[in-house]
Order: structure tokens, then sequence, then C-alpha cells
């Protein structure tokens, strides 16, 4: 005996090819279509993510505008590699697919949806954890459903933030915050505080901040390794004696040890990949005692010098390891004219198994008034690039509120396209007295 279909409203039209349908047709008599495979109309609306995608699948990027200017290049200028906008159009091909008899030619969904209140119904539901027991974790987005292990919420299918896409850190009177920006798929940045004392009982401070190169593998892993591995280096230089100077030149070369350590992997680990760089990134960092003020960097991130009085100049502590800089170093290009060009953010230098050579490079400044050391990435200076333009970007209290003047300038690259990670720490000069802190 034949098992009897499940009881639907009646269909007037075919599913697959509109064609008007009689009372009693199991199949389309234009294409078909197997009418008994017309699944039953749910009782409610479909869960979508905000921007059309299935729960649990992976979250698309947001389609692209043109390549940025400033994007930082290849080790070797290769241009790390994207996947472009989807097409506007609909498929091309047949309107019907045979196998499924689901129709490609359908209007095009918008690229976002309205996100509903929560339900409170649904918060209402959520039962209590119990005692000793963590809460589950709440969706930032509906407010309303849980994530599940995947990072996907189990009610509207957003996608939560990961731990690094924003960092906020306030050590005594230094502060650093890191966001992955507007364009990037994750935070590639990375950065380590610290405070120690000096053998004469008199406090320093240091801020290290590093840069992942996106066209190498696992380049948040390179920058993470290298800010971890610097810091370390100077909590046990800095206390012993070892001038800051060198402190910091020891830090590089350790930061550089721990990435080139990274691409030691079995010769299985990167059999997907063969031709990808190995990991790399930049670094610059800042030391700051009662009356030096040392700086060390590789890469094209920069430190920039705000005094407190700004009737007085700022200026920028760092030169880049990048084309421009090489072609204005030279005398070939002025530096507009080497900023404008395609191949200026090209950088030349970087931490990893592939670098040419470690070449650190380390200074020594002893400011006569006091200020604030702004140490960050190019996805921060890319939207101040001039020392004038970073001293107008930065609060004036930045001395006495570290982390609020982070938060700003963070703020100031994503208002300006955020089109990078952006990462930032603001450190005051003097080195103020062990224990104090932000206002």
């Amino acid at each position: 005996m034949m098992s009897q279909m499940p009881q639907r409203t009646a269909l007037s039209r075919c599913p697959s090819c509109e064609e008007p349908l009689e009372s009693g047709d199991r199949f389309c008599g234009a294409c078909g279509y197997d009418l008994s495979a017309v699944p039953a109309r749910p009782d409610d609306s479909p869960t979508i993510a905000l921007n059309g995608a299935p729960p649990g699948g992976p979250w698309p990027e947001v389609p692209h505008a043109p390549a940025e200017a400033h994007r930082q290049v290849a080790p070797h200028g290769a241009e790390p590699g994207g996947h472009g906008p989807a097409p506007a159009g609909p498929v091309v091909g047949s309107p019907v697919s045979p196998a499924s008899g689901v129709r490609f030619d359908r209007p095009p969904e918008p690229d976002e949806y309205v996100l509903q209140a929560p339900d409170p119904r649904v918060v209402a539901e959520l039962p209590l954890p119990a005692e000793g027991i963590a809460p589950p974790s709440v969706c930032v987005a509906c407010r309303a459903g849980r994530v599940d292990d995947d990072g996907y919420c189990e009610n509207c299918g957003h996608a939560q933030p990961r731990e690094r896409d924003h960092m906020e850190q306030e050590t005594g009177p230094i502060a650093a915050v890191s966001d992955r920006g507007l364009r990037h798929h994750r935070n590639e940045d990375a950065f380590t505080l610290g405070n120690t004392l000096l053998p004469d009982g008199s406090p320093a401070t240091f801020a290290v901040v590093c840069d992942g190169v996106s066209s190498a593998t696992r380049p948040d892993d390179a920058s993470l390794a290298a800010s971890r591995a610097a810091a370390d280096t100077l909590l046990t230089a800095l206390p012993q004696g070892t001038h800051p100077q060198q402190a910091m030149h020891e830090a590089i070369v350790a930061a550089s040890r721990a990435v080139n350590s990274l691409a030691n992997e079995p010769a299985t680990a990167r059999e997907h990949q063969p031709h990808q760089n190995a990991p790399a990134c930049t670094i610059v960092g800042s030391v700051v005692t009662p009356s030096l003020l040392i700086v060390g960097w590789v890469g094209d991130s920069r430190v920039y010098w705000v005094p407190t009085d700004r009737s007085s100049p700022p200026a920028r502590l760092t030169e880049d390891d990048s084309w421009a800089a090489q072609m204005v170093a030279a005398g070939l290009m002025n530096e507009a004219e080497a900023y404008a060009d395609e191949r200026a953010h090209a950088i030349t230098g970087w931490l990893g198994a592939d670098a040419y050579e470690l070449d650190p490079h380390t200074a020594s400044f002893k400011p006569d008034r006091p200020g604030v050391v702004v140490v960050c990435t190019d996805g921060l200076w890319n939207y101040a690039e001039a020392a004038d333009e970073m001293a107008e970007a930065l609060p004036a209290d930045a001395a006495v509120r570290p982390l609020h003047s982070a938060r700003v300038l963070v703020g100031h690259a994503l208002d300006g396209g955020g089109h990078d990670n952006v990462t930032v720490a603001v450190v005051p000069f003097p080195t103020p007295p062990q224990g104090a802190g932000s206002a």
C-alpha cells in the first residue's frame, strides 16, 4: 500500500516554473516537478543572519570598496589575496536546477536585514545558571539568543566578536587599544604593556606594538609571539641594569627569534599552502624612564612625540622600512610623490624567517618637557600621518587619561574608514611614580 502524501495547503502554481496546477496534480505538467517534494510551510519565520547567510555557516565578508592605497604589502611585494564582491545579477545558467527544482533567477536579496528587537518571551525562557557556573554567552546583536560553541547566535545567527577583535588594557599610567577595523575579517595586530623598576628604584614603562603581515601565513600568531617575546626581554633586562636602548635592541632580536620559530613546522603543516610566506610581522616599541625616551622598530609601525604644551611642535620619532621611505632617502622622489605611488607601503623590513636580514633600529631621546608617546600601527597613522595631524587627534589630557585617549585615536581611524587593523598605545613622559594611574 502506497503511503499517503502529507496533508498541506493545495498549490495553485508549480513552485519551479509557475505553471498553473489543478487539484490533485502530483507532478507539474510543464516541467515534471515532483509536487510531493514541496516542503510544508513553516509555522514561523525562518531565522536569518544579518546579511542573509544561514545560521551556523561561515560569516561572509562584506563586499570591499576599491583597494585602499595604504594596505600593507607582502614581504616580497605579493599583494594579499582577497575575495571580491558577489555578482549583483542572477546566477548564470539554467533558471531551474533539475536536481532540486530550486529557481536561481529570483530577485537579489538585500545586503542587510533589519535586526528585530529581542522577543521578551525568549529572554524570560532562558534558564538561570546554577550557582558557581558561568552564565551562557548572550548574543551581542539580539541580546536574546545564546551563543553556540561555533561562535554564532542560536536565535539570530549573528557571528559573535572574537577575543582579539577589540582589546583594551590599562597598566598603571599607560594604556593601549587594538581593534579589528571595518574591513579586515580578523585582528592581526598585538600589543604588550609593562611596568618595572630600574636598579636605582626609578620606574620604567614600555609598550610594544606588532602588526601582522597579512600576506604571510599566521600573521596574528606572529604579532602575538613577537610582542610577548619583546616584553619578556624588557622585563628581564631593565631591572638588571641593561641600558634601555640596548634592552630595546635585545627585545627586537628576541621577538625576531619568536616569529622565526613559528616557521619550524612539520613538513605536512604547510602542504596546502606551499608558496605562502612564513609568519611575519612588524614591531615598534618605546621605553620611558624619568629621563630617557627610547624607541625601537622594524617595519612601518611608528612612534610619535606629542608635548603636553601643544604650543611646542610634535615629532615623529621613527622612519619607515618601506619603499616610499627608501625613495625619499635616496633623493629619487619627494615625500608627496613617494607616498602617492601604489608601491609606497611595500615594507622593506619585517620580522620573519624569510626576511632579508634583521636590522633593528633604536634611538634615544632626552625630552626637555613632559609629553605623550604614541606607539601605533599604520592602521592609525594612515589617518593621521603627519605629526601635527596626530597631535590634533590626540586629546589634550592624554597624559592623565591614556586609555580614553587611546580609544579616541582608534575611533579617529574607524571614522576615517577603518581599512586596516588599528592598534595604539599611549605612554606619558616622564614616567610617573610607580602605582600612578589615569585620572
